[in-house]
């Protein structure tokens, strides 16, 4: 048995990060380990989080230990923080690390926690160079990753970003694991009925926070072609605005898209996840950029089919005509694997690529992915 810290956010912080960290606590508990998380108190300054609020009405996972206790602006915390993990003494810690404005104060308590120890660091790595560039960038993630052993990569496009840091530290891909932490699927008819949405229409589904490296105006304009609209499918926008909600209101009503959409423009909660993936019979991806994709591994989860671009580590995650598409980052590329799915009636297809492609994407592959890495620097 091993003493695992996993620095992360975590509940009551909301998102896919907060979620993949609970989930991947109770792989490591399941394997016999002692696990705490230390989560923050402060994760961002209000004026840096676009969304209304950072924290989720979910009830707390159940069995996993959280400390919340982490300020991303405090340096004095940054030091109590670190000496408090050093005094527990993890034999591990696996860090997060998805923004480069995290790099001063996760840099700052790993170095304190592991001064004079024998702990291994480990750092899960998501967007080292970020898709919204700010000033700084460079500087504060050389800094943190300067304070970990190895890293984790769930797409080969962030090994490769890495490598523009560091040419020795050692790096392991696994890929993201299933989201199986949203209940279990349910019928598309109990999903419509949750929803209140009419069973006749086929719909397809734009899942998460809205920015504008997702590529929803490019779904957007892929609904607004003529043979897409022929199709009388619906869309689905499930997710809170994270960027200028009045740039895709101008253009909906550029092209007269209302009636083609459902906007449930809100934070959707844990609980309501199974509702919409349900309802809907694609799952569309039109992103600009990407490292890897929660959504995806919930897609899997729930065995829906989906519509990808072909950008960072997309591409590794969906086989082409298998599990559904990779396209080009295009509202024709789009819409013409719109038509193909619809007109061609792949969706039963997909589904039987999807449920045998599922065991690669394994929770116990990650922590084994880990600890290896771990054992590597020893």
């Amino acid at each position: 048995m091993s003493k695992i810290l996993i620095l992360s956010p975590a509940h009551p912080l909301r998102g896919g990060i907060a979620s993949f960290s609970e989930r991947l606590a109770k792989e490591f508990q399941d394997e016999g380990d002692e696990v705490v998380i230390y989560s923050f108190s402060l994760q961002y300054p209000n004026f840096l989080f676009p969304g209304t609020t950072q924290y989720s009405s979910d009830p707390a996972p159940k069995g996993i230990q959280i400390e919340t206790c982490v300020n991303s602006i405090n340096p004095l915390n940054w030091i109590q923080v670190g000496r408090r993990i050093r005094k527990w003494k993890p034999d591990l810690i696996v860090v997060r690390f998805w923004l480069p404005f995290m790099g001063p104060s996760l840099g700052t308590i790993l170095r304190l926690a592991k001064r004079n120890t024998s702990c291994k660091v480990v750092a899960i790595t998501d967007n080292v160079i970020p898709h919204e560039k700010r000033p700084g960038d460079r500087i504060f993630t050389q800094y943190f990753l300067q304070a970990v052993d190895a890293c984790v990569v769930m797409s080969r496009s962030v090994e490769e970003d890495i490598r523009q840091f560091t040419a020795t530290k050692p790096v392991a891909f696994s890929p993201h694991p299933i989201y199986d932490n949203y209940g279990t699927s349910v019928s598309r008819t109990e999903g419509l009925a949750f929803l209140d949405l009419p069973a006749q229409v086929p719909y397809i589904l734009f899942f998460g926070f809205i920015r504008r490296y997702k590529g929803l105006d490019l779904l957007l304009q892929a609904m607004a072609t003529p043979a897409v609209k022929e199709l009388g499918i619906q869309l689905i926008i499930a997710g809170e605005y994270y960027d200028q909600a009045e740039f895709y209101e101008n253009l909906i009503a550029e092209h007269h898209l209302a009636p083609q959409l459902i906007r449930r423009t809100h934070f959707i909660s844990n609980e309501e996840v199974k509702y919409y993936f349900a309802a809907a019979s694609l799952v569309v991806q039109p992103y600009r950029s990407a490292t890897q994709s929660g959504i995806s591994q919930i897609a899997y989860h729930f065995e829906k089919p989906m519509l990808v671009t072909r950008v960072g580590g997309l591409p590794e995650i969906v086989a082409h005509g298998k599990e559904g598409y990779v396209v080009d980052v295009d509202p024709e590329a789009i819409a013409e694997a719109l038509v193909d799915f619809f007109s061609a009636n792949r969706e039963q297809e997909f589904e039987g690529h999807l449920k045998a492609a599922k065991s690669r994407f394994s929770w116990n592959h990650m922590t084994q992915t880990i600890k290896r890495l771990a054992a590597i620097n020893t």
